[in-house]
């Protein structure tokens, strides 16, 4: 069964394609080569992973094996991610591990693919995979949608910055 939202006005459209799936699908005003840049440049990263609040690119290593790890600070406290690379295909693909340190033991796997579209436009689709069933759904209402779209909101203003400078 596939469960869609109706995606807000630039808003990521998040669906659920499987029982332990979250799919989400993006569209950035940007050529390919600039999107996997802000994706994978820890300077980058920091300025909008986190949506928007200071973020510590601890560690990036965007390759095979590879770890990373970040950890997100704002008014009312900080948040750690981690996890490894298990694939990256430069400018076409990501597929790394999830873990968040307020829940350890819960990973989960994500899928991007960077698409080009022309036009000087790129689609990111994202597709997470949990362990159980529960753990999506713990996800889902967990407000994840919305930082998502806080984050890709401020992914936009890098991406527009980006062009100019």
């Amino acid at each position: 069964m596939d469960a869609s939202v109706k995606p807000r006005e630039g808003a990521a459209k998040v669906t659920t394609p499987g029982s332990r799936e979250i799919r989400t699908e993006r569209v950035f005003d940007a050529p390919r080569d600039r999107v996997w840049r802000a994706f994978t440049e820890p300077k980058l990263v920091a300025q909008w992973w986190g949506r928007g609040h200071a973020l510590d690119v601890e560690s990036l290593e965007v390759r095979r094996g590879g770890r990373w790890r970040f950890v997100e600070r704002a008014a009312d406290g900080a948040w750690a991610f981690e996890g490894r690379f298990r694939e990256v295909k430069p400018m076409e693909r990501i597929v790394q591990s999830f873990e968040f340190d307020g829940m350890p033991g819960h990973v989960a796997i994500n899928t991007s693919v960077f698409e080009e579209l022309g036009e000087g436009r790129t689609r990111v689709v994202t597709t997470v995979l949990f362990h159980t069933s529960e753990e999506r759904d713990g996800m889902l209402s967990s407000g994840m949608a919305n930082g998502l779209d806080e984050s890709y909101a401020a992914l936009d203003r890098v991406l527009e910055r980006e062009a100019t400078g």
